[in-house]
């Protein structure tokens, strides 16, 4: 029965990956998301799963790659220099083909940075993260709420595309309390019948690799992989739309930033300003073609971030230059206020009725 309980974001993907068939996983700590793996550190025990703290982030990286293997579901967390340490191991994952959640509580950098909340692992996260051709499937919550709902989407697409997901959330949103409905799931089943489970003597033993010395066979696994990855930008890009259908002003912002970009709408629409607010939920794919369908309408877009602006690359190539773009952002941990994101708006209605 769904109950709906007050928790901090970090605890919310813990017990949705639970609620959703995840029993085994290995992290390490690192502020902001220690909390995921106390909380997996309590709760695996009853449940008959398995919590490994592991002696580094790379330990841990390698042994989601074997429970990932064995075809199960199985998770890892860290914060943005963790990550950054995993990132051999992900592109490993991407070259097996194999599914598992990982998640990026991100904190501020470069270097170990602060423990603040940032979002400047984006280009990390959207550009793959570590060597070689490949895509992590990228989702970014932007509440309480979402932080479990897309955990439990996240192990689903994993799974229906066998592909690494990572969850890509600010620290904000991990740490910040909000009422989240935590609903009984089971996921979807997905077959495996290319995990390595024991033949049984019954088939042919599988092989998970990502090592190839013949160029052609390395060569048709790229093509093969990116075949599916254009299934994913088909089928899988998902985003929200706020008051855009007759916005002059369209800024652009996820996580916590979309928030703030939000409640700065809402302010410049009682001022008698057309602004709207567009939310990339799929950070990979990014949801380009709706973008560029508000391109034909509205006259500036304003991409929100807390990072030097890495964001704003997607969104200018999404929309194909055709508008201009500016920067609204804050780093080291600070976060933009809805007073610095609507004097952003003013300005792009000041620069379109001046005609600049």
């Amino acid at each position: 029965m769904a109950q709906k309980v007050l928790m901090k974001g970090n605890e919310a993907i813990a017990e949705a990956a639970i609620s959703c068939g995840c029993r085994h996983y290995f992290g390490y700590p690192i502020t902001p998301q220690t909390e995921i793996a106390a909380y997996m550190a309590k709760r695996m025990p009853k449940i008959g799963g398995t919590f490994l703290q592991a002696e580094s982030e790379i330990a841990a990286i390698n042994m989601v790659i074997g429970a990932a293997s064995a075809g199960v579901r199985v998770m890892t967390s860290s914060s943005s220099p963790g990550i950054s340490l995993k990132g051999e191991g992900i592109s490993y994952m991407a070259g097996c083909d194999l599914p598992a959640l990982i998640v990026n509580v991100q904190r501020g950098g470069p270097g170990l940075g602060g423990i603040q909340p940032s979002q400047s692992d984006y280009f990390q996260a959207t550009r793959g993260g570590g060597h070689g051709d490949y895509h992590l499937l990228v989702l970014a919550p932007a509440s309480v709420q979402e932080m479990a709902a897309l955990t439990v989407r996240g192990f689903d697409l994993a799974d229906k595309y066998r592909i690494p997901c990572m969850l890509l959330a600010d620290g904000t949103m991990g740490q910040m309390m909000e009422p989240v409905l935590l609903e009984e799931s089971t996921g979807e089943k997905t077959e495996k019948p290319w995990a390595l489970t024991g033949t049984g003597m019954k088939r042919k033993h599988n092989i998970i690799n990502s090592l190839s010395l013949t160029p052609d066979e390395l060569e048709r696994w790229n093509l093969d992989r990116y075949r599916r990855y254009a299934e994913i930008e088909k089928n899988e890009v998902a985003y929200e739309e706020y008051l855009c259908d007759d916005a002059d002003v369209v800024t652009v912002g996820f996580g916590i930033s979309a928030r703030v970009a939000k409640n700065a709408v809402k302010a410049a629409r009682a001022e008698g300003i057309k602004a709207g607010m567009f939310r990339p939920i799929t950070l990979w794919p990014f949801p380009k073609e709706a973008l560029l369908a508000r391109a034909a309408t509205a006259r500036e877009f304003i991409s929100v971030e807390l990072s030097m602006g890495q964001m704003i690359e997607d969104v200018e190539l999404a929309i194909k230059c055709t508008r201009p773009v500016t920067l609204c952002s804050r780093v080291g941990g600070m976060i933009p206020s809805p007073a610095e994101v609507l004097a952003a708006i003013r300005a792009a209605d000041a620069r379109i009725k001046g005609g600049i």
